[in-house]
């Protein structure tokens, strides 16, 4: 059965801009960024966040004593007796927070809670873990290391891509039609001076200092953008062999972070832009795919959200994706008989860039607001993450 009486009030979220590996972001600590930005933003809203009875942290990348998690983030933005917790599901993490939110409120745990999701791929920790009965140990540097040897199979994630192309005969062709698409979508978002984007991110975007007590540098949107086009794709080199990826079909990583509130239905009305608009979370799904076949984990998950919303993959009016490969949109599209180029309006992961944690939570609330301007409807949301796992997400936006 669908889940109820969970809702997101309408504007009670926002992303920073998405800033490329090194680039004006590379210097923030990840938990502090993302209270600063919180703390900014909540302001802004009028709301106060002593209202909070819980919050979420997702994060994957350690940081300076993170330990803590959650309780560190909600202290500073003034949620001082607000408990919390956080989790990490690599790529996942923005749908596993939305999860672990709305669980609580299900369960009664909670009425408000504030989901921060936050990374920076930039600089990330070089680990050292001792050997206990001598003077040696093992290191690795989380974000690079693990992307490039998976801790089962050994294989790089981009190999999970090539893996699920040949699964579904996707053709270089293909991987690269998609790309240009999704390029073409991101350009909608700027149009108007970015109006798409600014109907949930502060633009232009004041970057502080890793004090946070002055201005550092001020950015107009999203950072590491690649100007694309048919010809130049088709001038890349596959990275692998033979194979159909290429730099240019795939992500790259970036830093920045992304919040939303969530809460009971009685509460969302005072919480929200416009009281007027609904945003209902109805049902979540997970899956794990084969070894080294991570982008075609979403497909099953896709059909266990829908499953537990009660609905259809036709009944769909907006789908959006995590997608580190174009893979991931081909596979999905050839799956469930969608059109691929229809998928992913005004943005995705593929484009903007990939910090982990938040990626998947911006995907989510730029598919509210293409609902919110379409019309409202039902929305899709999903996106792999390591372990070949899979998470989505249908919500529900609609007159009250």
């Amino acid at each position: 059965m669908s889940i109820k009486n969970v809702e997101i009030p309408y504007g009670a979220y926002w992303s920073t801009p998405f800033t490329k590996w090194q680039g004006a972001l590379q210097h923030l600590h990840s938990m502090k960024f993302a209270a600063h930005v919180a703390k900014g933003e909540l302001a802004k809203r009028n709301i106060d966040p002593l209202i909070f009875d819980s919050g979420v942290l997702g994060m994957t990348i350690n940081q300076y004593q993170s330990f803590n998690g959650a309780p560190w983030p909600l202290y500073d933005i003034g949620a001082v007796n607000t408990p919390g917790h956080a989790v990490n599901q690599v790529c996942a993490t923005g749908a596993r927070g939305l999860f672990a939110a709305a669980s609580e409120i299900v369960c009664g745990m909670a009425n408000v809670s504030l989901l921060m999701t936050a990374d920076r791929c930039s600089n990330g920790p070089h680990i050292y873990y001792p050997n206990a009965k001598g003077p040696t140990g093992s290191s690795e540097d989380q974000v690079t290391y693990n992307m490039m040897n998976d801790c089962v199979g050994g294989h790089s994630m981009m190999q999970t891509g090539e893996n699920v192309a040949q699964r579904f005969d996707i053709s270089r062709e293909e991987l690269d039609a998609v790309t240009y698409r999704r390029y073409e979508q991101y350009q909608d978002a700027l149009k108007d001076d970015h109006a798409f984007q600014k109907r949930f991110m502060t633009l232009p975007f004041s970057v502080p200092t890793a004090n946070f007590k002055k201005e550092d540098t001020v950015i107009t949107g999203d950072e590491g953008v690649f100007p694309t086009t048919p010809e130049g794709l088709a001038k890349l080199k596959p990275i692998k062999e033979g194979g159909v990826i290429t730099y240019g079909n795939q992500t790259h990583p970036a830093d920045g972070n992304a919040s939303v509130i969530l809460c009971r239905s009685e509460e969302a009305s005072s919480l929200s832009k416009n009281a007027y608009i609904k945003i209902e979370v109805l049902g979540f799904g997970q899956a794990r795919d084969d070894l080294a076949y991570m982008p075609a984990a979403p497909i099953e998950a896709a059909k266990r959200a829908l499953a537990v919303a009660g609905v259809g993959i036709k009944q769909m009016n907006a789908i959006k994706t995590h997608n580190p490969f174009a893979v991931n949109d081909v596979a999905l599209a050839k799956a469930m008989d969608l059109d691929v180029m229809k998928m992913n309006n005004y943005g995705c992961s593929l484009i903007w860039g990939h910090p982990q944690g938040p990626t998947g939570l911006r995907a989510v609330i730029e598919l509210i607001e293409e609902l919110a301007m379409t019309g409202g409807g039902y929305g899709l949301f999903t996106g792999c993450a390591a372990g070949d796992t899979g998470m989505a997400i249908v919500i529900k936006v609609s007159d009250r």
